[in-house]
């Protein structure tokens, strides 16, 4: 639980109790439950984190330093002593509570057990692909993250798990459809934690692969189908959303973040079909407007539902169709000030018409 959203909520609690809205005890119980929500993350542990990276580093340095010089049967028992000393360090750090310490401990050791994977393939001549290590490494930090209860950890697994799916894709040059596997071991072990930054990594580590299909299935030429996916995930989303009065009201904190990705998607997708391969003029300008209708339309519905990320993502997807656009027709087309005119003339239409559908909508709310 970050400290500037428990301060901005203290001082919305005081207005509101001036106001009379919370009473004091309710003010206190509201409180008392962030502060047990969560683990606070604040400088020092976020220091630790980092000096376990630091160590990880200089323990690296040492041994690769020293590596001629030691024989083998040394050179196993230094790698083993040093990955259990980042797990003795961190239960003795968990004992005395300090948790947050103790997964930097354990995100040290995380880090010498994949140094020890590759030290040790090189000291025995060991043949193979990279991925494949990277597979050994991912697999044990999954165990340790899992049986330790570590979020960094766990968090390491997911980065590990795009490494070692990157290095097949490029070994093999094809889909690594493998990956979902990892993916989705990672991700149950987040939701065990019930840990949401791992799952908004999950997300943004499952729309990345599905943006890449469409660089890898049929020579690149499958765009379109990454954009109906992105499409297809959004409503899913919406229907969420709309339903979730009637079902779990957990179901909100699922709904939001899903439609921000997939709008992430959609757009990726649409983006690559209209500008990568660039299509005729004609198809060029109906995937143009069919992109911005929906751009638009996701802007709407991130501002009805007060989705900030999938505002921002209409933002920037609106921003970045609109300068792709101008790239590509002036000259062409339109002349630049007339592009941009007649592109302002739209979007000023549509706001006015969704002004009057607001004051309607409030006029209709209105006691007679």
């Amino acid at each position: 639980m970050w400290s500037p959203y428990k301060n901005r909520l203290r001082r919305d609690l005081e207005r509101w109790q001036s106001n009379g809205w919370v009473s004091g005890e309710g003010r206190a119980a509201i409180l008392a439950d962030v502060e047990s929500s969560g683990r606070e993350v604040g400088l020092a542990p976020a220091l630790g984190i980092l000096a376990s990276v630091l160590f990880g580093f200089a323990a690296i340095s040492f041994v690769a330093a020293h590596w001629e010089d030691m024989p083998r049967l040394g050179r196993l028992l230094l790698l083993l002593a040093t990955i259990w000393a980042g797990y003795g360090a961190a239960g003795w750090l968990g004992a005395r509570g300090h948790p947050l310490f103790a997964d930097a401990a354990i995100l040290f050791s995380a880090g010498m057990f994949g140094a020890s994977i590759m030290l040790i393939s090189q000291m025995y001549n060991i043949s193979g692909n990279p991925s494949d290590g990277v597979l050994m490494w991912w697999v044990g930090t999954l165990f340790a993250g899992a049986m330790l209860r570590s979020n960094p950890a766990l968090a390491l697994a997911m980065v590990l798990v795009c490494v070692w799916s990157f290095f097949e894709t490029s070994e093999k040059n094809g889909v690594h459809w493998a990956f979902l596997i990892g993916w989705a071991l990672v991700t149950a072990a987040f939701i065990w934690q019930r840990w949401r930054p791992g799952l908004h990594l999950s997300a943004l580590a499952l729309a990345m692969f599905v943006i890449s299909l469409g660089y890898q299935l049929s020579g690149g030429h499958q765009h379109g189908l990454v954009a109906v996916i992105g499409g297809l995930a959004a409503a899913a989303a919406v229907a969420m959303e709309k339903l979730q009065p009637d079902l779990d009201a957990k179901l909100d904190h699922i709904a939001a973040p899903l439609f921000s990705y997939a709008l992430a998607v959609a757009f990726a997708g649409l983006f690559a079909r209209q500008f990568l391969v660039v299509p005729p003029l004609g198809d060029l300008i109906a995937l143009a407007v069919v992109a911005l209708a929906l751009i638009l339309a996701a802007i709407a519905y991130a501002l009805s539902t007060g989705n900030r990320g999938a505002l921002w993502i209409g933002y920037i997807a609106f921003s970045a169709e609109i300068l792709a656009l101008y790239s590509v027709t002036v000259g062409s087309i339109l002349g630049t000030s007339l592009f941009f005119l007649v592109a302002a003339i739209i979007v000023s239409l549509l706001a006015y018409v969704a002004l009057r559908l607001a004051r309607r909508s409030a006029g209709a709310g209105r006691p007679a």
